[in-house]
Protein backbone atom coordinates (compact mmCIF):
# COMPACT_ATOMS: atom_id res chain seq x y z
CA UNK A 1 0.00 0.00 0.00
CA UNK A 2 0.95 3.35 -0.44
CA UNK A 3 0.56 6.58 1.28
CA UNK A 4 0.11 10.57 0.10
CA UNK A 5 -0.48 13.10 2.87
CA UNK A 6 -1.68 15.99 1.46
CA UNK A 7 -1.51 19.41 2.78
CA UNK A 8 -4.98 20.76 1.64
CA UNK A 9 -7.63 18.44 -0.70
CA UNK A 10 -10.88 19.09 -1.87
CA UNK A 11 -13.47 16.03 -1.15
CA UNK A 12 -15.91 17.49 -3.12
CA UNK A 13 -17.81 19.84 -1.10
CA UNK A 14 -17.65 23.84 -1.01
CA UNK A 15 -14.37 23.88 1.30
CA UNK A 16 -10.90 22.65 1.50
CA UNK A 17 -9.84 20.22 4.43
CA UNK A 18 -6.37 20.21 6.11
CA UNK A 19 -4.17 17.17 6.51
CA UNK A 20 -5.51 14.81 4.30
CA UNK A 21 -4.15 11.15 3.97
CA UNK A 22 -4.50 9.07 0.67
CA UNK A 23 -4.08 5.27 1.44
CA UNK A 24 -4.08 3.47 -1.58
CA UNK A 25 -4.30 -0.44 -2.14
CA UNK A 26 -2.89 -0.76 -6.11
CA UNK A 27 -4.70 1.48 -8.52
CA UNK A 28 -7.59 2.55 -6.21
CA UNK A 29 -7.85 5.09 -2.73
CA UNK A 30 -8.23 2.70 0.02
CA UNK A 31 -8.96 4.66 2.69
CA UNK A 32 -9.27 8.87 3.00
CA UNK A 33 -8.70 10.58 6.47
CA UNK A 34 -8.59 14.45 6.57
CA UNK A 35 -7.04 16.07 9.46
CA UNK A 36 -4.17 14.46 9.94
CA UNK A 37 -1.39 17.27 10.91
CA UNK A 38 1.71 15.87 10.39
CA UNK A 39 2.45 13.24 7.09
CA UNK A 40 3.24 10.11 8.20
CA UNK A 41 6.97 8.65 7.56
CA UNK A 42 5.97 6.53 5.02
CA UNK A 43 3.62 8.92 2.82
CA UNK A 44 5.15 11.13 -0.01
CA UNK A 45 4.23 14.62 1.23
CA UNK A 46 2.08 16.69 -0.79
CA UNK A 47 2.47 20.55 -0.31
CA UNK A 48 -0.20 22.54 -2.02
CA UNK A 49 -3.69 21.80 -2.75
CA UNK A 50 -4.70 18.15 -3.95
CA UNK A 51 -7.39 17.74 -6.26
CA UNK A 52 -9.17 14.50 -8.11
CA UNK A 53 -7.90 13.52 -11.76
CA UNK A 54 -9.07 15.92 -14.31
CA UNK A 55 -10.86 14.86 -17.07
CA UNK A 56 -10.42 16.65 -20.58
CA UNK A 57 -13.40 14.83 -22.07
CA UNK A 58 -13.37 15.99 -25.50
CA UNK A 59 -9.79 15.86 -27.25
CA UNK A 60 -8.73 16.35 -31.13
CA UNK A 61 -5.18 15.33 -30.45
CA UNK A 62 -3.70 15.81 -33.81
CA UNK A 63 -5.16 19.83 -33.41
CA UNK A 64 -2.43 20.67 -31.68
CA UNK A 65 -0.34 20.77 -34.37
CA UNK A 66 -2.31 23.76 -35.20
CA UNK A 67 -1.40 25.82 -32.32
CA UNK A 68 0.10 29.36 -33.62
CA UNK A 69 -0.54 28.44 -37.07
CA UNK A 70 -4.56 29.01 -37.19
CA UNK A 71 -5.21 31.69 -34.71
CA UNK A 72 -4.37 34.74 -35.98
CA UNK A 73 -6.38 34.85 -39.35
CA UNK A 74 -10.03 36.34 -40.47
CA UNK A 75 -12.83 34.17 -41.10
CA UNK A 76 -15.25 31.58 -39.59
CA UNK A 77 -15.29 28.33 -38.37
CA UNK A 78 -15.19 26.63 -41.74
CA UNK A 79 -12.16 28.33 -43.01
CA UNK A 80 -10.13 27.33 -40.22
CA UNK A 81 -11.46 23.79 -40.87
CA UNK A 82 -9.96 24.22 -44.53
CA UNK A 83 -6.72 24.80 -42.46
CA UNK A 84 -7.24 21.86 -40.43
CA UNK A 85 -8.20 19.09 -43.19
CA UNK A 86 -4.60 20.27 -44.29
CA UNK A 87 -2.61 18.98 -41.39
CA UNK A 88 -5.23 15.65 -40.85
CA UNK A 89 -4.15 14.92 -44.65
CA UNK A 90 -0.73 14.66 -44.01
CA UNK A 91 -0.63 12.44 -40.45
CA UNK A 92 0.45 8.52 -40.83
CA UNK A 93 -0.04 6.02 -38.04
CA UNK A 94 3.75 6.90 -37.22
CA UNK A 95 3.25 10.55 -37.34
CA UNK A 96 0.13 10.75 -35.30
CA UNK A 97 1.84 8.47 -32.54
CA UNK A 98 4.31 10.75 -31.71
CA UNK A 99 2.33 13.68 -32.25
CA UNK A 100 -0.58 12.08 -29.58
CA UNK A 101 2.06 11.00 -27.12
CA UNK A 102 4.06 14.30 -27.19
CA UNK A 103 0.22 16.25 -26.56
CA UNK A 104 -1.24 13.20 -24.50
CA UNK A 105 2.64 14.04 -21.95
CA UNK A 106 1.58 18.37 -22.14
CA UNK A 107 -1.79 17.05 -20.74
CA UNK A 108 -0.38 15.15 -17.90
CA UNK A 109 2.03 18.30 -17.04
CA UNK A 110 -1.49 20.23 -17.06
CA UNK A 111 -3.21 18.26 -14.43
CA UNK A 112 -5.12 16.25 -17.67
CA UNK A 113 -5.43 11.97 -15.94
CA UNK A 114 -8.24 11.20 -17.89
CA UNK A 115 -8.51 12.39 -21.63
CA UNK A 116 -11.53 11.65 -24.02
CA UNK A 117 -9.86 11.15 -27.68
CA UNK A 118 -12.94 11.99 -30.50
CA UNK A 119 -11.05 9.66 -33.29
CA UNK A 120 -12.02 10.22 -36.85
CA UNK A 121 -8.66 10.05 -38.55
CA UNK A 122 -8.91 6.32 -39.26
CA UNK A 123 -8.13 5.39 -43.42
CA UNK A 124 -5.15 6.21 -45.51
CA UNK A 125 -6.16 9.49 -47.42
CA UNK A 126 -7.22 8.35 -50.10
CA UNK A 127 -9.94 6.43 -47.75
CA UNK A 128 -8.62 3.19 -48.46
CA UNK A 129 -8.63 1.06 -45.23
CA UNK A 130 -4.99 0.50 -43.53
CA UNK A 131 -4.20 -3.22 -43.26
CA UNK A 132 -4.46 -3.06 -39.32
CA UNK A 133 -8.02 -1.04 -39.66
CA UNK A 134 -7.18 0.19 -36.64
CA UNK A 135 -3.46 1.25 -36.73
CA UNK A 136 -4.51 5.05 -36.43
CA UNK A 137 -6.71 4.40 -33.17
CA UNK A 138 -3.56 2.08 -31.98
CA UNK A 139 -1.49 4.65 -32.65
CA UNK A 140 -3.36 7.30 -30.61
CA UNK A 141 -3.78 4.00 -27.92
CA UNK A 142 -0.33 3.70 -27.58
CA UNK A 143 0.39 7.73 -27.13
CA UNK A 144 -1.76 7.92 -24.00
CA UNK A 145 -0.41 4.71 -22.29
CA UNK A 146 3.48 5.89 -23.05
CA UNK A 147 2.25 9.77 -21.02
CA UNK A 148 0.74 7.76 -18.81
CA UNK A 149 -2.87 9.51 -18.84
CA UNK A 150 -6.40 7.10 -18.77
CA UNK A 151 -8.13 6.89 -22.31
CA UNK A 152 -11.58 7.13 -23.59
CA UNK A 153 -10.70 6.13 -27.59
CA UNK A 154 -14.41 7.56 -28.91
CA UNK A 155 -14.12 6.01 -32.09
CA UNK A 156 -16.05 8.30 -34.37
CA UNK A 157 -18.30 7.59 -37.46
CA UNK A 158 -18.38 10.08 -39.87
CA UNK A 159 -20.15 8.75 -43.49
CA UNK A 160 -20.76 12.09 -45.71
CA UNK A 161 -19.80 15.40 -46.74
CA UNK A 162 -22.33 17.48 -45.60
CA UNK A 163 -25.96 17.99 -45.25
CA UNK A 164 -28.44 19.91 -47.87
CA UNK A 165 -32.04 19.80 -48.03
CA UNK A 166 -31.93 17.42 -50.71
CA UNK A 167 -29.56 14.99 -48.58
CA UNK A 168 -26.47 13.92 -47.76
CA UNK A 169 -23.41 14.64 -50.18
CA UNK A 170 -20.78 12.25 -50.26
CA UNK A 171 -17.55 12.92 -48.90
CA UNK A 172 -14.71 14.59 -50.80
CA UNK A 173 -11.00 15.51 -50.23
CA UNK A 174 -9.35 15.02 -46.74
CA UNK A 175 -12.82 13.35 -45.93
CA UNK A 176 -12.62 10.15 -47.23
CA UNK A 177 -9.74 9.33 -44.44
CA UNK A 178 -12.46 9.85 -41.48
CA UNK A 179 -15.73 7.44 -43.47
CA UNK A 180 -16.35 3.99 -43.15
CA UNK A 181 -17.94 2.48 -46.29
CA UNK A 182 -21.63 2.73 -44.16
CA UNK A 183 -22.35 2.18 -40.52
CA UNK A 184 -22.18 -1.79 -40.46
CA UNK A 185 -18.62 -1.18 -41.72
CA UNK A 186 -18.20 1.14 -38.31
CA UNK A 187 -19.64 -1.55 -36.16
CA UNK A 188 -17.34 -4.49 -37.51
CA UNK A 189 -14.32 -1.71 -37.57
CA UNK A 190 -14.75 -0.56 -33.95
CA UNK A 191 -15.64 -3.76 -32.49
CA UNK A 192 -12.17 -4.86 -32.47
CA UNK A 193 -10.97 -2.40 -30.75
CA UNK A 194 -10.55 -3.72 -27.20
CA UNK A 195 -10.45 -2.25 -23.68
CA UNK A 196 -7.21 -2.45 -21.23
CA UNK A 197 -6.80 -1.34 -17.79
CA UNK A 198 -5.88 2.01 -18.89
CA UNK A 199 -8.00 2.48 -21.81
CA UNK A 200 -11.58 2.15 -22.63
CA UNK A 201 -13.47 2.41 -26.35
CA UNK A 202 -16.69 4.48 -26.43
CA UNK A 203 -18.31 5.90 -29.40
CA UNK A 204 -19.34 9.28 -30.90
CA UNK A 205 -21.54 10.35 -34.05
CA UNK A 206 -19.66 13.47 -35.56
CA UNK A 207 -22.67 15.21 -36.43
CA UNK A 208 -25.70 15.77 -38.04
CA UNK A 209 -24.03 16.90 -41.27
CA UNK A 210 -21.77 13.65 -41.59
CA UNK A 211 -24.26 10.84 -40.11
CA UNK A 212 -27.71 10.03 -40.68
CA UNK A 213 -30.40 8.93 -38.64
CA UNK A 214 -30.65 5.13 -39.76
CA UNK A 215 -25.96 5.01 -39.44
CA UNK A 216 -27.10 7.12 -35.68
CA UNK A 217 -29.58 4.11 -34.59
CA UNK A 218 -27.27 1.04 -35.45
CA UNK A 219 -24.61 3.19 -33.61
CA UNK A 220 -26.94 3.89 -30.50
CA UNK A 221 -27.72 -0.03 -30.11
CA UNK A 222 -23.52 -0.62 -30.32
CA UNK A 223 -23.66 1.12 -27.65
CA UNK A 224 -26.34 0.05 -25.50
CA UNK A 225 -24.89 -3.77 -26.20
CA UNK A 226 -21.90 -2.43 -24.83
CA UNK A 227 -23.15 -0.27 -21.75
CA UNK A 228 -20.56 2.35 -23.62
CA UNK A 229 -20.82 6.51 -23.60
CA UNK A 230 -21.73 8.08 -26.70
CA UNK A 231 -20.56 11.50 -27.85
CA UNK A 232 -21.48 13.55 -30.67
CA UNK A 233 -20.90 17.26 -31.94
CA UNK A 234 -23.95 19.25 -31.73
CA UNK A 235 -25.13 22.62 -32.50
CA UNK A 236 -21.57 24.55 -32.24
CA UNK A 237 -22.40 26.41 -35.35
CA UNK A 238 -25.58 28.32 -36.48
CA UNK A 239 -25.42 26.63 -40.25
CA UNK A 240 -25.61 23.53 -38.59
CA UNK A 241 -28.78 24.02 -36.99
CA UNK A 242 -29.79 25.33 -40.38
CA UNK A 243 -28.65 22.53 -42.66
CA UNK A 244 -30.60 19.98 -39.79
CA UNK A 245 -33.70 22.30 -39.73
CA UNK A 246 -33.71 22.16 -43.80
CA UNK A 247 -33.19 18.30 -43.97
CA UNK A 248 -34.79 16.61 -40.98
CA UNK A 249 -37.30 19.27 -39.46
CA UNK A 250 -35.82 19.10 -36.44
CA UNK A 251 -32.87 21.28 -34.35
CA UNK A 252 -29.74 18.42 -34.16
CA UNK A 253 -30.85 18.18 -30.24
CA UNK A 254 -34.37 16.95 -31.31
CA UNK A 255 -33.35 14.87 -34.02
CA UNK A 256 -31.24 12.76 -31.54
CA UNK A 257 -34.02 12.56 -28.92
CA UNK A 258 -36.31 11.68 -31.17
CA UNK A 259 -33.71 8.43 -32.01
CA UNK A 260 -33.74 7.88 -28.59
CA UNK A 261 -29.61 9.10 -27.88
CA UNK A 262 -30.52 11.29 -25.49
CA UNK A 263 -29.96 10.43 -22.56
CA UNK A 264 -27.73 10.01 -19.07
CA UNK A 265 -25.24 8.26 -21.39
CA UNK A 266 -25.04 10.74 -24.05
CA UNK A 267 -22.61 14.12 -24.05
CA UNK A 268 -23.29 16.50 -26.25
CA UNK A 269 -20.11 18.59 -27.36
CA UNK A 270 -19.95 22.28 -27.32
CA UNK A 271 -23.91 22.47 -27.46
CA UNK A 272 -23.57 26.26 -28.06
CA UNK A 273 -26.68 26.96 -30.38
CA UNK A 274 -29.25 25.90 -28.33
CA UNK A 275 -33.23 26.93 -28.39
CA UNK A 276 -35.65 26.28 -25.14
CA UNK A 277 -36.51 23.35 -26.42
CA UNK A 278 -33.47 21.48 -27.08
CA UNK A 279 -32.24 22.96 -23.32
CA UNK A 280 -35.33 21.10 -21.88
CA UNK A 281 -34.65 18.20 -23.65
CA UNK A 282 -31.08 17.77 -23.06
CA UNK A 283 -31.91 19.02 -19.28
CA UNK A 284 -34.73 16.54 -18.50
CA UNK A 285 -32.50 13.16 -20.36
CA UNK A 286 -29.98 14.20 -17.06
CA UNK A 287 -27.67 14.10 -21.00
CA UNK A 288 -23.91 16.03 -20.34
CA UNK A 289 -22.63 18.90 -22.60
CA UNK A 290 -18.70 19.08 -22.99
CA UNK A 291 -17.79 22.92 -23.17
CA UNK A 292 -15.12 23.61 -24.61
CA UNK A 293 -14.32 27.27 -24.20
CA UNK A 294 -10.91 28.20 -25.33
CA UNK A 295 -11.79 26.04 -28.75
CA UNK A 296 -15.27 27.68 -28.83
CA UNK A 297 -13.79 31.20 -28.39
CA UNK A 298 -10.77 30.69 -30.88
CA UNK A 299 -13.69 29.60 -33.62
CA UNK A 300 -15.98 32.51 -32.72
CA UNK A 301 -18.48 29.81 -32.65
CA UNK A 302 -20.00 31.69 -29.09
CA UNK A 303 -21.25 31.58 -25.66
CA UNK A 304 -23.15 28.12 -24.86
CA UNK A 305 -26.02 28.52 -22.33
CA UNK A 306 -24.26 26.42 -19.38
CA UNK A 307 -26.18 28.21 -16.27
CA UNK A 308 -29.99 27.21 -18.29
CA UNK A 309 -28.66 24.03 -18.83
CA UNK A 310 -27.62 23.01 -15.46
CA UNK A 311 -30.83 24.41 -14.47
CA UNK A 312 -32.39 22.33 -16.46
CA UNK A 313 -30.52 19.19 -14.69
CA UNK A 314 -28.17 19.14 -17.38
CA UNK A 315 -24.22 18.06 -16.48
CA UNK A 316 -21.39 20.13 -17.34
CA UNK A 317 -17.94 18.43 -18.45
CA UNK A 318 -15.23 20.54 -20.21
CA UNK A 319 -12.48 19.70 -22.82
CA UNK A 320 -9.13 21.49 -24.83
CA UNK A 321 -10.72 20.23 -28.29
CA UNK A 322 -8.43 21.67 -30.84
CA UNK A 323 -5.57 21.93 -28.19
CA UNK A 324 -5.36 26.13 -28.73
CA UNK A 325 -4.79 26.08 -25.01
CA UNK A 326 -4.30 22.92 -22.30
CA UNK A 327 -5.35 24.23 -19.46
CA UNK A 328 -8.02 22.24 -17.08
CA UNK A 329 -8.29 25.71 -14.76
CA UNK A 330 -8.46 28.03 -17.90
CA UNK A 331 -11.22 25.88 -19.41
CA UNK A 332 -13.38 25.67 -15.95
CA UNK A 333 -13.04 29.38 -15.24
CA UNK A 334 -14.01 30.39 -18.79
CA UNK A 335 -17.42 28.46 -18.65
CA UNK A 336 -18.35 30.90 -15.61
CA UNK A 337 -16.47 34.09 -16.77
CA UNK A 338 -18.63 33.90 -20.33
CA UNK A 339 -21.56 33.60 -19.01
CA UNK A 340 -20.97 37.29 -17.15
CA UNK A 341 -20.27 38.59 -20.62
CA UNK A 342 -23.02 36.82 -22.21
CA UNK A 343 -25.54 37.67 -19.38
CA UNK A 344 -24.16 41.18 -17.68
CA UNK A 345 -24.21 39.19 -14.30
CA UNK A 346 -22.27 37.04 -11.96
CA UNK A 347 -22.35 33.89 -10.37
CA UNK A 348 -24.05 31.69 -12.48
CA UNK A 349 -21.44 28.37 -11.48
CA UNK A 350 -19.77 28.08 -7.71
CA UNK A 351 -16.24 26.64 -8.12
CA UNK A 352 -17.10 23.54 -6.77
CA UNK A 353 -19.50 22.98 -9.25
CA UNK A 354 -16.47 24.44 -11.85
CA UNK A 355 -14.35 21.37 -10.34
CA UNK A 356 -17.43 19.22 -10.29
CA UNK A 357 -17.39 19.13 -13.82
CA UNK A 358 -13.49 19.24 -14.73
CA UNK A 359 -12.94 15.86 -12.57
CA UNK A 360 -16.87 14.04 -11.72
CA UNK A 361 -19.06 14.42 -14.59
CA UNK A 362 -15.60 14.45 -16.99
CA UNK A 363 -14.72 11.18 -15.53
CA UNK A 364 -18.90 9.85 -15.79
CA UNK A 365 -19.15 10.81 -19.12
CA UNK A 366 -16.48 9.02 -20.62
CA UNK A 367 -17.68 5.56 -19.10
CA UNK A 368 -15.12 6.05 -15.48
CA UNK A 369 -17.86 6.46 -13.06
CA UNK A 370 -15.49 5.60 -10.58
CA UNK A 371 -13.32 8.35 -10.97
CA UNK A 372 -12.90 11.98 -10.45
CA UNK A 373 -12.95 11.89 -7.00
CA UNK A 374 -10.97 11.43 -3.86
CA UNK A 375 -12.82 8.70 -1.99
CA UNK A 376 -12.66 5.38 -0.51
CA UNK A 377 -12.79 2.59 -3.81
CA UNK A 378 -12.02 5.33 -5.91
CA UNK A 379 -9.35 5.36 -8.76
CA UNK A 380 -6.29 6.46 -7.37
CA UNK A 381 -5.71 9.87 -10.05
CA UNK A 382 -5.21 12.66 -8.08
CA UNK A 383 -3.54 16.22 -9.03
CA UNK A 384 -1.45 18.59 -7.00
CA UNK A 385 -1.05 22.56 -7.53
CA UNK A 386 1.90 24.32 -5.74
CA UNK A 387 0.03 27.58 -3.84
CA UNK A 388 3.21 29.63 -3.80
CA UNK A 389 3.61 30.79 -7.60
CA UNK A 390 2.66 34.41 -7.91
CA UNK A 391 -0.95 33.96 -8.71
CA UNK A 392 -1.88 32.16 -5.79
CA UNK A 393 0.74 33.26 -2.90
CA UNK A 394 -1.48 34.49 -0.08
CA UNK A 395 -4.33 32.40 -0.08
CA UNK A 396 -6.09 30.71 3.25
CA UNK A 397 -7.60 27.65 3.33
CA UNK A 398 -10.96 29.02 3.07
CA UNK A 399 -10.71 30.80 -0.11
CA UNK A 400 -8.25 28.27 -1.49
CA UNK A 401 -10.83 26.80 -4.19
CA UNK A 402 -11.84 30.23 -5.53
CA UNK A 403 -8.47 30.80 -5.90
CA UNK A 404 -7.87 27.91 -7.41
CA UNK A 405 -10.49 27.80 -10.20
CA UNK A 406 -9.93 31.95 -10.89
CA UNK A 407 -6.42 32.07 -11.07
CA UNK A 408 -4.35 28.61 -11.05
CA UNK A 409 -2.41 27.78 -14.49
CA UNK A 410 -1.57 24.12 -15.93
CA UNK A 411 1.96 25.81 -14.99
CA UNK A 412 0.90 25.51 -11.30
CA UNK A 413 0.64 21.67 -11.11
CA UNK A 414 3.42 19.94 -9.48
CA UNK A 415 2.42 16.36 -9.28
CA UNK A 416 0.37 13.90 -10.77
CA UNK A 417 -0.73 10.51 -10.09
CA UNK A 418 -2.89 8.07 -12.32
CA UNK A 419 -3.68 4.22 -10.94
CA UNK A 420 -1.53 4.85 -8.06
CA UNK A 421 1.61 6.27 -9.96
CA UNK A 422 3.35 9.01 -10.08
CA UNK A 423 3.31 10.57 -13.59
CA UNK A 424 4.26 14.04 -12.55
CA UNK A 425 6.78 15.21 -9.76
CA UNK A 426 8.24 18.37 -9.34
CA UNK A 427 6.54 19.67 -12.02
CA UNK A 428 8.42 17.19 -14.34
CA UNK A 429 7.45 14.51 -16.57
CA UNK A 430 8.30 11.10 -15.56
CA UNK A 431 8.62 10.15 -18.66
CA UNK A 432 8.91 12.31 -21.25
CA UNK A 433 10.28 15.61 -22.87
CA UNK A 434 7.43 17.00 -23.87
CA UNK A 435 8.14 20.16 -25.21
CA UNK A 436 11.85 18.33 -27.01
CA UNK A 437 8.56 15.69 -28.49
CA UNK A 438 6.35 18.75 -29.89
CA UNK A 439 8.93 20.49 -30.96
CA UNK A 440 10.47 17.68 -33.13
CA UNK A 441 6.74 16.12 -34.31
CA UNK A 442 4.97 19.39 -35.38
CA UNK A 443 7.57 20.89 -37.86
CA UNK A 444 7.67 17.45 -39.10
CA UNK A 445 4.15 18.26 -40.04
CA UNK A 446 4.70 20.92 -42.49
CA UNK A 447 8.00 20.06 -44.18
CA UNK A 448 7.14 20.19 -48.04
Amino acid sequence: MSDFWCELAWLGSDKVESGVLLSLAGERIEAVSAGIPEPPVQALRLPGLTLPGLANSHSHVFQRALRGRTHAGTGSFWTWRKQMYRVAARLDPESYHKLARATFAEMALAGFTLVGEFHYLHHQPSGAPYAQPNVMGEAVLAGAREAGVRLTLLDTCYLHGGLDPSGYRPVEGVQRRFADRDAPAWVERASALKNAPEARTAAAIHSLRAVDPHAIQEIRAWCRQRDAPLHAHVSEQPAENQQCVARHGRTPVRVLADLDVVGERFTAVHATHLDAADIQALGAAGATCCFCPTTERDLADGVGPSAALTTAGARLALGTDSHAVVDPFEEARAVELDQRLASLTRGHHTPSALLAAATRAGYACLGWPEGGQLAAGGLADFVTISLESTRLAGITPDNALASTVFAARAADVTHVVVAGKLVVRDSLHCRIDAASELGAAIPELYRE
